[in-house]
């Protein structure tokens, strides 16, 4: 049984007061001989261990022993290694942000919802750029990009009207500025003197991130030493500006979006983070003011335990590489963003996805993350609407008022499962980011493609096993719903919105003294090459005179650069290659007016056939295929004679092991007697030498728990003549 233990620090004792000591206790060995005994010769390893994408294998019960070669699960809240949270009093003294994130293109849409979801309960203002503005475009210089998944902010008009009504002195703001924050802070520096703003009390993050940009696009609009420049600069004016916010995001996003597990996405984020601090120390910053400006950000995927531990997990990293910075103890804390996983979404049954995003964000809150973004359950599919909005909203309001989650701090503290899985991922992160290391950091090994080929590597893996369906996504390959009215997609009108944003950012320029502008934009690249809080204050007084995203960037990086030979991460969904062949199905179906047809071949009554009925079913109905069933047949020629009528593409006979070496024989003749052409399959996975008779009766597949559903519905495709 377990034991109540409390510990006091200091010359104290610890007490311990055994419970249930009038049972005897049970070790570990004689529970384990038991279970063997009830698994019946099938293999311990096999059934009561599980193997994760990160290489731990779970074990079925966890014990002090676990944890005996590490005290660090011992340590208090708000004191090294962090552990066990940032802060000692927890979310009681400093709830997690509720960090919606409003990405709409337009700036009177984007300043309504922010508006929206700030009465309604969000608590910072969570901007999401588009892509121009991350890479330091004009949306007139990349108009097919612009307003792609983002606010489209060129300029300080832009920015006062997505934020009119809105201080920042009182909510904190969140924004991921893409490969530099120069650009986008110095905006945001004239909007707050423009206003009148304490600046100096505004909280959160206007931070960069290039090398994750890198790792997604492939390459950068500047040469990255430029880049650290800007970065440097603006840290260096944050420290005496703006204290609280902070310039630099290490993302591990980008690689859980490609499918990374949770060790890569640990080592490849502390990489990143180590390349900045390095870069910035090259450019006289101290590593403690670095830290003080330095964000970690993750996603959170569907394994609940895992990503709990990864976060608690990455706390342990960031302080170890403070020690070895030779960083004081508050620069071994950092905070840490997340957001529900993208990769996780499901365009099929996308109502399951609420529930996926209410797992992943009980798990980043129990983790003691400092701000969540929940996403829409509808992301996938579209830019999420009112109802998906809310509902995202409500849920972190949910986990905080009415599951109480403000309390107790760090509630999953002293589990041995949760303390072992930290230390593992801790132990495989920190191991992985010496190899990258190895390589010379980050940014050598992105260009060696080693996190690259991890993620490629791991999700793989992902996509291997959800087809043969030994990982299950409910409602795509496994209990797909045909009945479901697919969420509409609101019409775009991309290009109109493009010609429109030319047209402004033209007329802006047009409006502001292009005297004043062209100046300031000239002491600014006279001044590219220096580095200090003077540089953003030039950047502060050319915004305010008018100049632009673009022009800002270009300012700063007027050198000629050569491009960097990356290969890009390939950004996926786990859904995606499963919902490509229910979609090949659907559009087959509306031009042809066909399907794949599944007949069921049952045999006997229904007790005896509707257990592998049901599983064929299911099986087939992943595909979008159309299934035939019936409530069973007496004999292999009624059968058989069922089948030729029906004229289907595929049969399946569907009954029990101990029926089939009666039955497959004569039934698969007949029907290949009487339907030439048809592709027959067993239900079920009989011994060797029995398969060699059923195939050689004619039978050309088997279906079970085992078998590559995905293989299978992409031939039977092929074979209808469906091209994805």
């Amino acid at each position: 049984m377990d034991m109540a233990e409390s510990t006091k620090t200091g010359n104290a004792a610890h007490t311990v007061e055994k419970l249930f000591s009038e049972f005897p206790a049970t070790s570990y060995e004689n529970w384990k001989g038991e279970a063997e005994k009830a698994l019946k010769g099938a293999s311990f390893d096999n059934r009561m261990i599980t193997k994760t994408y990160e290489e731990i294998d779970l074990q079925p019960i966890y014990r002090p022993e676990n944890v005996a070669d590490s005290t660090m699960h011992l340590s208090l809240p708000g004191s090294q290694p962090f552990l066990r949270g940032r802060l000692a009093g927890g979310y009681l003294t400093s709830p997690w942000l509720i960090a919606q994130e409003c990405e709409q293109a337009d700036t009177e849409s984007f300043n309504q919802n922010l508006k929206n979801e700030l009465s309604r309960g969000t608590t910072a203002v969570h901007i999401c750029l588009d892509t121009p503005t991350l890479l330091g475009n004009n949306p007139d210089e990349a108009p097919e990009e612009a307003g792609n998944k983002g606010l489209s902010l060129s300029c300080l008009k832009d920015l006062s009207q997505a934020l009119a009504d809105v201080s920042l002195a009182t909510v904190p703001v969140l924004v991921h500025t893409g490969v530099s924050p120069l650009p986008v802070l110095a905006l945001f520096g004239a909007l707050g003197r423009g206003n009148g703003e304490k600046i100096k009390e505004w909280q959160g993050f206007i931070a960069a991130d290039p090398l994750g940009i890198l790792a997604v696009r492939g390459e950068l609009p500047a040469a990255l030493e430029s880049l650290y420049d800007e970065m440097a600069s603006a840290t260096i004016w944050a420290q005496k500006n703006a204290p609280a916010v902070r310039t630099l995001l290490a993302d591990g996003s980008p690689y859980h979006d490609a499918g990374a597990n949770a060790v890569q996405e640990l080592a490849f984020a502390l990489s990143t983070a180590v390349e900045y601090v390095r870069a910035l120390q090259e450019r006289g910053l101290e590593f403690n003011d670095i830290a003080k400006h330095l964000q970690f950000s993750f996603s959170l995927g569907a394994n609940m335990f895992m990503e709990l531990a990864k976060i608690r997990a990455a706390r342990i990293l960031w302080q170890q590489a403070a020690q070895a910075f030779g960083g004081s103890e508050e620069a071994g804390s950092t905070k840490i963003h997340g957001r529900t996983s993208r990769f996780t979404k499901t365009l099929y049954d996308p109502y399951v996805n609420m529930l996926r995003m209410t797992t992943e964000a009980f798990a980043g809150v129990v983790a003691g993350l400092d701000s969540l973004h929940v996403g829409p359950f509808d992301e996938a599919i579209r830019q999420g609407d009112e109802f998906s909005r809310r509902i995202a909203r409500n849920t972190q309001i949910i986990l905080q008022q009415e599951c109480s989650l403000l309390q107790p701090v760090d509630p999953a503290g002293g589990s041995w499962y949760v303390e072992t899985i930290t230390m593992e991922l801790a132990r495989k992160a920190w191991n992985l980011f010496r190899q990258i290391e190895e390589q010379g950091g980050m940014f050598n090994a992105l260009r060696a493609g080693l996190p690259q080929q991890y993620a490629e590597k791991t999700v793989k893996k992902r996509f291997a096993n959800l087809g043969k369906r030994k990982d299950v996504i409910v409602g795509t390959n496994m209990y797909a719903n045909l009945a479901e009215q697919l969420l509409e997609t609101p019409a775009g009108k991309p290009e109109k919105f493009r010609l429109k944003r030319a047209g402004e950012i033209a007329t802006y320029r047009d409006l502001t003294d292009a005297v004043e502008r062209m100046l300031q934009l000239g002491i600014l690249a006279q001044n590219r090459h220096t580095v200090g809080a003077a540089v953003v204050e030039t950047a502060i007084s050319a915004a305010m005179s008018g100049s632009s995203v673009g022009e800002l960037a270009a300012a700063l990086r007027t050198e000629e650069i050569q491009p960097l030979a990356v290969s890009r991460l390939q950004v996926c969904r786990v859904s995606e290659q499963f919902e490509k062949i229910r979609q090949t199905t659907a559009q087959f179906a509306a031009e042809t007016g066909d399907n794949v047809c599944v007949f069921l071949a049952n045999m006997g009554p229904i007790p005896q056939h509707k257990p592998r009925a049901d599983f064929s079913r299911g099986f087939f109905e992943v595909g979008g295929f159309s299934v035939l069933t019936n409530n069973g047949f007496a004999s292999v020629e009624a059968a058989a004679a069922a089948v030729a009528e029906a004229e289907p593409d595929v049969a399946v006979i569907c009954s029990t092991d101990a029926t089939y070496p009666e039955l497959v024989p004569p039934l698969a003749k007949l029907i290949k007697e009487q339907t030439p052409g048809i592709w027959l399959i067993l239900a079920g996975l009989p011994p060797e030498d029995l398969q060699a008779v059923y195939k050689e009766a004619g039978v050309d597949e088997f279906i079970h728990v085992r078998a590559d559903c995905q293989g299978i519905l992409l031939r039977l495709q092929q074979r209808k003549g469906m091209k994805a």
